[in-house]
Order: structure tokens, then C-alpha cells, then sequence
């Protein structure tokens, strides 16, 4: 439907129902807010990386992103095997 569609829509539900308040109802909000992100350099790339600022070390210039960690991980249970 377009939104004019949508509108009228409204308009005729709500003259109705005068408590009609909507399809999604009055408290909408998002489900969990976004966190806060911070822009770092990873140590092994050095590829910028959009990271949650709760999960960054102390010291940003050790930080490996996850790629990097994953390629790690992988290499390290080649030379196990």
C-alpha cells in the first residue's frame, strides 16, 4: 500500500475507534539500543574495524580484529594436526 493508502487508512480506523492508536501501537522503541562503536586499527592488517567500545583492550594499539584472530585460530590447529 502507499503511504497516502496507509493514511486514510488511519484516518478511517481512528474516526471509528477514537482510542485506536495504530498498527504498531504507542511505545514503540527499537528492541536493544545500538552500542557504541569506535573506529581502531587492527595490529596484524591494519585494516580499520568498527568495534563495540565495551570490548577494545585498554591499550588500542594491540587490538586484532576477528578475521585476523579466526585466521589465527586456524592456523595454529593446522600445526597441531
Amino acid at each position: 500500500m502507499s503511504r497516502r493508502k496507509d493514511q486514510e487508512r488511519f484516518e478511517r480506523l481512528k474516526e471509528q475507534n477514537p482510542d485506536y492508536v495504530g498498527f504498531r501501537g504507542q511505545n514503540t522503541a527499537p528492541a536493544s539500543p545500538a552500542s557504541d562503536l569506535e573506529t581502531v586499527l587492527c595490529s596484524v592488517c591494519q585494516r580499520k574495524r568498527n568495534v563495540p567500545s565495551h570490548t577494545l583492550p585498554e591499550d588500542r594499539s594491540t587490538y586484532v580484529c576477528l578475521r585476523c584472530q579466526d585466521q589465527e585460530a586456524g592456523v595454529s590447529s593446522a600445526a597441531v594436526e
